[in-house]
């Protein structure tokens, strides 16, 4: 009964991937060479990468927690599957670059308010009245 499960949830992944995969090289083909970004995009969205490790948030704690654990039990050395062990090693790079965006992203925010307050003008005197 479990073997199927797992059988079947594998076949689903592979078939998701299949399909993902040919969509990306037609988007390509599509493009030409035009759109080196195409390239660089993450091979998986967000909230699959979240899927995947388990990751109700991003923490880096939490990621590595996860990834470490389900990278173990996924060795092919002790019967593992070699396919989820780099699905487990793409949503974690996934995450990663999610993180570093957003820490990218409060660095601007940070000092866009640093220059907007630099900017202003000093408050004229309160007066007693």
């Amino acid at each position: 009964m479990g073997v199927q499960v797992v059988g079947r949830a594998l076949a689903q992944a592979l078939q998701q991937e299949f399909a993902a995969s040919q969509a990306a090289a037609g988007t390509w083909g599509r493009a030409g060479h035009q759109c080196a970004a195409a390239s660089s995009l993450p091979s998986l969205r967000l909230w699959e990468a979240q899927q995947v490790l388990s990751a109700s948030k991003l923490s880096r704690k939490e990621i590595q927690k996860s990834y470490e654990h389900l990278f173990k039990v996924n060795n092919r050395s002790i019967g593992g599957s070699f396919y989820l062990q780099s699905k487990v090693v793409r949503a974690k790079e996934r995450l990663e670059e999610e993180l570093r965006i957003q820490v990218l992203e409060d660095r601007d925010r940070a000092a866009t308010q640093k220059v907007t307050t630099w900017l202003l003008p000093p408050h004229p005197p309160i007066s007693n009245l």
